[in-house]
């Protein structure tokens, strides 16, 4: 697959990608816990076909030590035993945000388990972590940037 337009060399969408990358650094210098941070971008970029972002992030979390086992079923996260229940929480939450297009909106249900386990800045930091991944999904979805190049911390 060839990439219809290279977001990080045009000037424009090289504006934006900056802009999107430093609004990312709130969220990995919040309190959220790194691997529910990289859980959530690769959930939500397996629902929206993103093939970049899906390889950056399991290598991404694979390099910071994350498990072939946990990285494998993060697609079948509802019927996997090996995630915590404040995984499962942000899981929940990140499947259902992404899905929000489909007409569906969060349920209360998924909005009472995560807080249970987070507090009032993790979830904002959860909440900005979907909408960022998915605005990142988004970008390279339409701009068919092909998957399968990324080096683990290539980007910073």
């Amino acid at each position: 697959m060839e990439s219809r337009i290279n977001l990080f060399t045009n000037p424009v969408a090289g504006s934006f990608v900056k802009r999107l990358t430093m609004a990312s650094k709130v969220i990995s210098d919040s309190t959220l816990p790194a691997a529910t941070h990289e859980l959530v971008k690769i959930r939500a970029s397996q629902i929206n076909g993103c093939g970049y972002c899906t390889d950056m992030h399991t290598k991404d979390a694979a390099h910071a030590g994350e498990t072939a086992l946990r990285l494998n079923l993060v697609a079948a996260w509802p019927e996997a035993t090996v995630f915590t229940e404040a995984e499962r929480a942000a899981l929940a939450l990140t499947e259902e945000a992404t899905r929000i297009g489909d007409g569906r909106a969060v349920s209360d249900e998924v909005w009472q388990e995560v807080r249970k386990h987070y507090d009032d800045d993790q979830i904002s930091a959860l909440i900005a972590a979907i909408a960022t991944i998915n605005a990142w999904n988004r970008m390279n979805v339409i701009a068919r940037t092909p998957a399968g190049d990324y080096e683990p911390g290539q980007w910073g």
